[in-house]
């Protein structure tokens, strides 16, 4: 791989991964990013991606990214259920990965893609650009140094109106619907970035007649003795906001907390807040895990230190016990 040039190729071709190349393209010129093929489960849809953003390469199956030599890393940005598979194909031909959040379907098949990845000696990250985010970071830096003391409270949501009809993909148990892993995983992965993984996991849930979270709300405990109160929704169209109260202060985020632009401060004691601001665009904010992802493969690093491994079993952990207190199951829990 050139130290100059990273070689992206991206496998599905939905919002997210056109937002991702968007991200990838605007960073060609100063980070050295290039993307050089697509792959979609149709030849058609490939190319019409390919040709909607000028990538020179297109194929019509997974397969035959996985095998193309010329390509560094692939974002995998297809559905939950896909995740796995997709994923460890990539590994095992050779190829870093970037596997959209939430990770996988379960912490089963999370254990088996990171088992895949070390064994194979490849780079794999999750794609939880919040933890990359430059606020979000300072957020955690704050948190860590003690500026609030010690945490006892965190608050999360993440909601959308809809409808969503019976037939989109949030509605179907075998894509891994509902709100918990396509918008629940930010509050979770929030609270675990600054308490670790849970001691005790509450949850209670309104579920879809086919059987997914339409709205659900978790309570997590750790022996510290601080919480955390959880939200998730496609129902109902959220304040999207989260917040950390330690005994010294709290620190708030507004609506979209997950790809913030600033933060507030509110020390004890202190007569006016602070507000912390990183001069970022926060609308491009993929361009940050990218970035990560790049400085790690220069680097020769197999894992990223902002998106740890660990850290994404332990979210998925924590998600599964979050589906078993509400009744969720996926068919893909019993392969």
């Amino acid at each position: 791989m050139s130290k100059e040039t990273v070689r992206w190729g991206v496998l599905a071709t939905g919002g997210i991964a056109s937002s991702f190349t968007t991200d990838l393209m605007a960073m060609r010129e100063t980070d050295g990013a290039e993307v050089v093929a697509v792959a979609s489960r149709t030849t058609e849809k490939a190319k019409a991606f390919a040709d909607r953003f000028g990538i020179p390469r297109a194929y019509g199956s997974w397969a035959e990214l996985a095998a193309d030599e010329d390509i560094d890393v692939v974002y995998v940005a297809g559905p939950h259920s896909a995740h796995r598979e997709a994923a460890a194909l990539c590994l095992e031909a050779g190829r870093a990965v970037l596997c959209e959040k939430a990770f996988t379907l379960n912490s089963r098949e999370a254990q088996e893609l990171v088992a895949v990845a070390r064994r194979q000696d490849r780079f794999l990250m999750e794609a939880m650009w919040m933890y990359c985010n430059p606020v979000v970071r300072r957020l955690a830096e704050l948190v860590r140094d003690g500026a609030i003391g010690e945490v006892r409270t965190v608050h999360a949501d993440f909601g959308l109106a809809g409808p969503f009809d019976a037939e989109h993909r949030l509605r179907d148990p075998a894509l891994g619907g509902g709100a918990l892993l396509d918008l629940g995983v930010y509050p979770v992965s929030f609270a675990h970035l600054l308490l670790g993984e849970p001691d005790r996991v509450q949850a209670d849930a309104l579920l879809s007649p086919e059987g997914v979270d339409l709205n659900t709300g978790m309570l997590l405990g750790w022996d510290s003795g601080a919480t955390a109160l959880l939200s998730c929704s496609i129902t109902a169209d959220t304040p999207i906001t989260a917040a950390v109260t330690g005994t010294k202060g709290r620190i708030e985020l507004g609506r979209g907390f997950f790809y913030p632009d600033r933060f507030v401060l509110h020390r004890n004691g202190a007569q006016d807040p602070e507000e912390f601001t990183a001069g970022i665009d926060s609308r491009h904010s993929l361009q940050y895990e990218a970035a990560e992802v790049m400085r790690c493969l220069r680097a020769g690093e197999k894992e990223s230190p902002l998106v740890p491994l660990d850290g994404s079993l332990a979210v998925m952990r924590t998600l599964d016990a979050v589906r078993d207190r509400i009744g969720v199951r996926y068919p893909g829990d019993e392969r």
